[in-house]
């Protein structure tokens, strides 16, 4: 698209954003929360690199946001939004994002193929956000063919021109991420990120896979090493984190400003903090978040499996997931374990479940 052609859509976009700020009741974003800042001054404040939960569809909303922030991450990304139907759609736009005053530093990660969406999109949603990521690395089947996702690594002129245009109108107001896949020929990519940074992005998300390689495969950090020594811009990597250890090690290896976990975190929420199993101050935490905040029944029931699964027995996992409505989930769960609320004695900080009878404390054994 050509600047003339940029030009005319940010006219044709342009609200007031003042008004949009005096919307937002979470006050003013601060530049601590800045997602850029925080990668540029992690290891100088913190001795690391920034530490992120991945976007994950449907799984990283609001209440496990809220848990992993508890466990050293730093920068926490909502599910994949697609720009078309929240522009358009006011029941897209409530159900699709949820915040709150504690939800920083957070990114909202957007699905689209143009320009003009994606104005829209983010001057809808900026000021309730601290950045903004482009998906370019999602390999579902049903998105590539709508031409998000992985389909705008074929596209990097389309994807320059949506990163300039929305770093011509709001310049460094709006913090602005491409998250990619690699290509079979990494000079591909280095030429995609290459003209991705031209345009004005602030950070660019690398995962070490092409769209067609399986997550049982490894993860390609030589890729994502040469990329980084590519670009002037951070650069985060995804793939294959699932413990403190590992994210040191790929940090060291690759020289990245982050390092970005989703499948490992969903497993382990406090897998940056050092635990090598999710801890039971995490499962607490989450009923915690989930209850107090909404969230549907069966996503509830499905981070516990996840969170559970290297802690418990697997025909208690079983058990669980039999379970049919959140009260009988709840009422299984106060069958088995102590279960501490908020305001309880030691909520929110024991490692090990406690199990209420002793011979299941026996079979956990």
């Amino acid at each position: 698209m050509t600047d003339d052609g940029i030009a005319t859509l940010l006219e044709k976009v342009d609200l007031n954003e003042s008004e949009s700020l005096e919307q937002s009741f979470l006050g003013p974003r601060l530049e601590r929360h800045n997602p850029l800042h925080i990668l540029k001054t992690n290891r100088i404040l913190k001795g690391r690199p920034a530490f992120i939960a991945g976007p994950m569809v449907r799984y990283s909303k609001l209440p496990f946001r809220e848990l992993v922030r508890q466990y050293d991450v730093d920068i926490a990304y909502t599910p994949m939004i697609l720009a078309r139907e929240f522009v358009r759609n006011g029941i897209a736009r409530a159900s699709d994002f949820t915040t709150n005053e504690k939800d920083r530093s957070v990114i909202v990660q957007v699905g689209c193929n143009n320009v003009e969406d994606l104005l829209k999109f983010v001057d809808m949603i900026h000021p309730y956000v601290d950045g903004i990521g482009i998906n370019c690395g999602c390999p579902i089947k049903e998105q590539v063919r709508e031409g998000i996702g992985a389909a705008l690594m074929s596209e990097s002129d389309l994807v320059a021109s949506m990163v300039k245009a929305v770093k011509q109108k709001y310049g460094d107001k709006v913090c602005l991420e491409t998250k990619i896949r690699i290509h079979k020929d990494i000079n591909e990519t280095i030429t995609f990120v290459k003209k991705v940074e031209a345009s004005g992005v602030d950070f660019i998300t690398v995962h070490g896979r092409t769209k067609t390689t399986r997550s049982s495969q490894p993860c390609d950090f030589d890729a994502i090493k040469k990329i980084k020594q590519s670009v002037n811009v951070p650069v985060v990597a995804n793939g294959d984190c699932f413990s403190l250890k590992d994210a040191h090690k790929i940090a060291e290896y690759t020289g990245v400003d982050g390092i970005m976990s989703a499948r490992g975190v969903l497993s382990n929420p406090a897998l940056f903090a050092g635990y090598t199993q999710t801890p039971w101050s995490a499962i607490e935490l989450f009923w915690d978040y989930a209850t107090s905040y909404g969230l549907p029944f069966r996503i509830t029931q499905h981070h516990l499996s996840e969170m559970l699964d290297k802690v418990i027995p697997r025909k208690y996992i079983k058990e669980m997931n039999e379970t049919t409505c959140l009260i009988d989930l709840i009422d299984w769960f106060d069958s088995h374990f102590i279960l501490r609320r908020r305001g309880d004695d030691k909520f929110g900080v024991e490692v090990e479940p406690s199990w209420k009878l002793q011979r299941e404390t026996a079979a956990h054994i």
